[in-house]
């Protein structure tokens, strides 16, 4: 399985159980890893927040194709 996909699915599962507090909670993970030092973590959880978003946005961006 590719990071890529890793940071999707993760994404996926928080908005499943946690609904709009899902971008709060990876963000507070990704606080909590930095403080532990673990900076790879940390950007890992970084990335699953703007997933969050981007999963729970409700209108396209400027330009944005939609079906």
């Amino acid at each position: 399985m590719t990071r890529e996909m890793e940071i999707w699915q993760t994404a996926i599962a928080l908005v499943t159980e946690h609904g709009g507090d899902a971008a709060f909670v990876a963000a507070l993970r990704a606080d909590t890893l930095l403080a532990q030092y673990d900076v790879d973590g940390h950007l890992k959880w970084k990335r699953v927040r703007k997933a969050v978003r981007e999963l729970r946005r409700e209108k396209p961006k400027a330009g944005e194709w939609v079906n």
